[in-house]
């Protein structure tokens, strides 16, 4: 009993106390099989081999060299462009000559859209430009529009206003994080034409602005009247906003010339290293290889694209052949609705269950402090087992749930494919997100390297494994993988736990 003063009482506390200290401390898996150990320990000396190589070695900085290449030389990226198809063979090429043989196209088939001029401009109750940037799909002015507007902060505010008729409807929403913000990005126009209006202007879907627009894609609604719409500057939709909240009447043109042009082939791009064991069993990681036509798209997702190229390239410069065959596959046209995932996923969702895992790296590769990982506990326990070789780059960390990303979600969600998205210091992510500022000067060159040993290692050391990632209600029937249950402690544990109960029992004497 808590607060006893008799000794025997004392002890018991202390006894039980010392036994919950043991318990507390077993995490829901304690250890892995030895025999799974085993296996990882295989592993070692080839990830000390990656590390080398990538942080002492030829392979040092090459993966900020070739982005700086990539986003500089195929600047507009955009799904459709010829500069998109002219990045994809030019990476395939550049793979062909470091020898990873199999490497080959699958045709997409996708809406191309090009942006065109573009101009805004406050006409009263002063002559001001605006900068701008239409959205992606977007009808265009047709010549030049001119109305008044009316500012909402909400979907709720537009659909309570009776004055919007005629006008340019302007989104001044507060940021909420992307997920909430995006919808007025997505169905902006739409709302807005519903209530009769002639335009759009959206506040860019950002966090932080320093007079930056921010574009990206918006989906028209069935059966409605097609308007133009375009983002603006955060300062420029709060000066909206104050001019409004005045009582002052604003007048503003816009003239945008975007065009859509209709579907086009387009491609992704696949590259394997086949394994040597079961070759027909495999691990897939990429990134999206197209961008948005403002800045050079180096950080989304040019960033996931070259750790997935650079991990491949190190692990064939080292000749290491893992059991299962290593698949890298830079996915198009993501910015225009997911087209090379979901085209992707359809192509091969019949043979998921020969995917041990699936990674993409689509938020940014920053400082790297892990991997987010969606699938079950006894695989993430693998996972934090594998990283454990690289806490020398403090890159150890193992989240549960994230790891199903823009690509690769149906893999993750519909398959119970386990997942995962790259965990790194993106808190500033949507700073530069579809804007001008996504450039390499974003970017670190140390950062990216120690991103690319950690997606190597990831996808080395899974494919390595004798058996398959085990899912959820699916463990491998072998015993090469396995959990201690929770009321089974490790000995290094117990024995501590019990040597803390009974120094604190001597000093109850």
């Amino acid at each position: 009993m808590i607060g006893s003063k008799k000794k025997d009482g004392q002890k018991t506390q202390v006894f039980v106390t010392g036994w919950l200290v043991m318990l507390l401390a077993v995490p829901a898996y304690a250890w892995l099989s030895q025999e799974l150990l085993d296996q990882i320990d295989k592993n070692r000396a080839d990830v000390a081999k990656i590390k080398d190589i990538v942080l002492n070695g030829d392979q040092k900085h090459q993966a900020f060299d070739r982005l700086a290449i990539l986003g500089e030389k195929f600047t507009t990226r955009i799904c459709g462009s010829q500069e998109l198809e002219d990045s994809i063979d030019y990476i395939a090429e550049e793979m062909r000559k470091e020898n990873i043989a199999t490497v080959y196209f699958e045709n997409v088939t996708a809406l191309k859209w090009s942006r065109g001029k573009e101009f805004a401009e406050i006409l009263t109750p002063l002559r001001r430009p605006m900068s701008i940037m239409s959205l992606g799909s977007s009808v265009g002015t047709n010549g030049t529009l001119t109305a008044e507007i009316v500012v909402v902060k909400s979907f709720d505010e537009l659909k309570a206003r009776q004055d919007v008729a005629g006008k340019i409807v302007v989104y001044n929403q507060v940021w909420q994080g992307y997920g909430t913000s995006n919808a007025y990005r997505t169905r902006g126009a739409s709302e807005a034409s519903l209530k009769g209006a002639r335009g759009a202007l959206v506040r860019s879907i950002t966090d932080f602005s320093i007079y930056s627009p921010h574009t990206g894609q918006q989906d028209y609604y069935e059966n409605i009247t097609k308007i133009p719409v375009a983002c603006i500057t955060v300062e420029d939709a709060e000066m909206l906003q104050r001019y409004q909240d005045r009582n002052v009447s604003v007048t503003v043109s816009m003239t945008t010339e975007p065009v859509n042009h209709g579907e086009v082939i387009t491609r992704n791009l696949v590259a394997e290293i086949p394994g040597n064991v079961l070759p027909d069993e495999v691990v897939i990681f990429g990134g999206h290889i197209d961008a948005w036509d403002v800045g050079t798209g180096s950080m989304d997702d040019g960033g996931g694209v070259m750790i997935s190229w650079q991990a491949l390239s190190v692990i064939k410069k080292l000749g290491l052949i893992p059991k299962r065959t290593l698949r890298v596959v830079l996915w198009t046209c993501e910015e225009f609705g997911l087209v090379g995932g979901e085209a992707y996923y359809n192509a091969h969702k019949e043979a998921s269950d020969k995917v041990s895992l699936i990674m993409e790296s689509d938020h940014g590769v920053f400082n790297p402090y892990g991997l987010k990982f969606s699938g079950s506990g006894l695989a993430r326990a693998i996972m934090e087992e594998i990283l454990k070789d690289l806490n020398d780059i403090n890159t150890t960390r193992v989240l549960e749930g994230g790891g199903d990303s823009s690509d690769t979600g149906w893999w993750v969600d519909e398959k119970k494919v386990p997942g995962v998205e790259l965990y790194s210091g993106n808190e500033n992510y949507f700073y530069f997100h579809h804007s001008n500022g996504d450039t390499m000067t974003v970017l670190d060159k140390d950062q990216l390297d120690r991103a690319t040993i950690l997606w190597a290692t990831a996808a080395y050391a899974v494919a390595n494994l004798d058996g398959l990632l085990p899912r959820d209600g699916d463990y491998p029937t072998t015993s090469s993988v396995s959990a201690r249950p929770l009321s089974v402690p490790n000995a290094a544990t117990a024995a501590m736990a019990l040597l803390i109960a009974y120094q604190l029992m001597r000093r109850q004497q």
